[in-house]
């Protein structure tokens, strides 16, 4: 049975998010709606919340929610296309933005999924079945090279050439298409285990990031936010690896300098081109967080808020 999934950083992000509680605001990632229950909990009657997810259970929970709630709204979709799909609907600019990140328990933790190495399933890991090919259309077809460009870039696996070879080996023999058949080809191909971790964690991670486009929609929302929140808006983002963290403390760095200019010049954030402004520091789950849900201990949590 899958575990019931537990929402990483529930009150911190929604408390870094929520400004006004007549604002309109998007959950990027509605999940199983953790966040956005607790965001429609701080709305008044004015407030508004619209989410996005590609995953079909999602939007099957969130159909249900908006039934409930008149102030919900929710499109089947990637939040890198939230431009569009706020157009559509005729909302303006917004107070604030969240996206938690990453796969969730319900997603790792039913084998039909693809996602987990540690219970056999089909070898798919979308997020949306109804598009694209999934992970074993694209271990048939990648060349050995896009592999380990592959697992070397999305998984920082130090043996991607090594465990690429041993699956275009495999590939050559039989197709792979069950999870059980890729963990066990990376586990006798790994030459060194990390301590409490399985030697396929980041083949199936990297794998994953492929097949959805994580990083590519997560840079084309970044690229976009600030066109579609208003002055003051909030965005918030959870991420659970060091690539996808590292794409944000960038971005959002960047925008809070605005164009490099000498040191010591005095000039206040409006002059300086600065089109964010930082919102403390980065927040991890704190230790009773984590002692409940070990998912949470990698999340880490970063905001910023648009200047005029």
């Amino acid at each position: 049975m899958a575990a019931p999934h537990e929402t990483v950083l529930l009150h911190e992000a929604v408390d870094a998010l929520v400004s006004s509680p007549a604002g309109l605001y998007v959950d990027g990632t509605f999940g199983r709606g953790g966040h956005s229950r607790e965001i429609l909990g701080r709305l008044n009657a004015e407030g508004r919340l619209f989410a996005c997810d590609k995953d079909e259970e999602a939007e099957r929970d969130a159909l249900e929610l908006a039934t409930q709630d008149g102030r919900f709204s929710f499109a089947r979709g990637s939040f890198a296309a939230l431009p569009a799909l706020l157009a559509e609907r005729g909302f303006g600019p917004v107070d604030g933005i969240l996206l938690d990140l990453g796969v969730s328990s319900p997603q790792l933790d039913q084998a039909e999924r693809g996602f987990s190495f540690q219970q056999d399933g089909p070898l798919d890991m979308r997020m949306d079945r109804s598009r694209g090919e999934s992970a074993a259309d694209w271990i048939a077809s990648a060349c050995e090279q896009e592999i380990i460009d592959v697992l070397r870039d999305y998984g920082e696996e130090r043996f991607a050439r090594r465990i690429a070879g041993a699956i275009v080996k495999a590939r050559s023999e039989a197709p792979l298409t069950r999870t059980s058949q890729l963990a066990a080809i990376v586990k006798e191909a790994h030459p060194r285990w990390e301590k409490h971790k399985h030697p396929a964690t980041r083949a199936f991670q990297a794998i994953r990031i492929r097949v959805n486009r994580e990083l590519d929609d997560l840079a084309q929302l970044l690229s976009v936010a600030l066109s579609v929140l208003g002055v003051g808006g909030r965005l918030v983002v959870i991420s659970f690896h060091s690539l996808e963290d590292r794409l944000v403390k960038r971005h959002l760095r960047d925008m809070s300098r605005g164009p490099q200019l000498p040191r010591n010049l005095p000039i206040r954030d409006v002059e300086s081109g600065a089109q964010m402004r930082l919102l403390g520091k980065a927040l991890r789950a704190s230790e009773d967080e984590v002692a409940g849900n070990p998912r949470s201990r990698s999340a880490i949590m970063r905001c910023a808020e648009k200047l005029a």
